[in-house]
């Protein structure tokens, strides 16, 4: 039997990657975000080499539409396995003298309540099967605090790092094992929502998607008695580091 693993966000970026590598590991993989279309591309490119991928779009800021996929999964699996908690996004009118009541909501609600609702909907079925696995993508904005991402999504990243560790403190008497994955800059399509724009040369430089989904199937190939508690992965060139030196980037 086949182990499930429900990716967020997995039209793009870091979830595409992992859905497309936990496909390649054996998983079979319920790929949801906004939109159907890159959901499909992506889906496609699965079942092309072999793998199982179900298509479930959500607007996961909505509760009841996070339900209705983990409902979904409950009904034809009766397990998830592992979930990617994956889905977030920025705006570029970040700055406090920007930032609008409109922008607050997007930001909260895509990096934060959507974790939430997404963690809160899995966890009956863990612990119900007495294991599982969540792998929620935080940022070093959840870590380190600085105006470059803007206020309301280094609160939300801040958030997402507090709930992973709330949820072992919780549920590991259930079995169930939470890591929160904090990358530095990656290049996926967020970054064009930077008020600065960077060339190829410095998004080549940066960390990739791939790199982001390999540290997720090394932890999601951990024997289930170890608990990767957080982690950070950040370029070898590091930006922020560089500029801290004073040199030119």
């Amino acid at each position: 039997m086949n182990k499930i693993a429900w990716v967020t966000g997995a039209g793009s970026g870091i979830g595409e990657a992992c859905a497309i590598g936990l496909a390649a590991d054996g998983y079979e993989v319920v790929l949801t975000g906004r939109r159907r279309e890159p959901l499909a591309e992506v889906a496609a490119r699965i079942k092309a080499a072999g793998g199982r991928a179900h298509i479930k779009p959500a607007d996961l800021t909505r509760a009841a539409a996070v339900q209705k996929v983990a409902d979904f999964i409950a009904e034809k699996f009766g397990r998830c396995d592992l979930l990617v908690n994956n889905a977030g996004l920025n705006i570029l009118d970040r700055t406090w003298d920007k930032l609008t009541p409109e922008g607050i909501d997007d930001v909260i609600g895509t990096n934060l309540n959507a974790a939430f609702y997404c963690a809160r909907a899995v966890l009956p079925m863990m612990r119900a099967q007495k294991g599982g696995l969540m792998v929620h993508t935080a940022s070093m904005a959840g870590r380190v605090v600085s105006t470059l991402s803007g206020a309301t999504y280094t609160a939300a990243k801040h958030g997402v790092v507090a709930m992973s560790h709330t949820i072992n403190m919780e549920e590991c008497v259930h079995g169930i094992r939470s890591t929160v994955m904090c990358p530095g800059e990656v290049n996926t399509p967020i970054l064009d929502k930077r008020p600065n724009k960077l060339s190829a040369a410095q998004r080549a430089e940066m960390a990739q998607p791939e790199d982001c989904a390999a540290l997720v199937r090394f932890i999601a190939g951990m024997p289930a008695h170890v608990c990767i508690n957080e982690v950070l992965i950040t370029p070898t060139r590091n930006r922020g580091y560089i500029a801290n030196l004073g040199r030119k980037l």
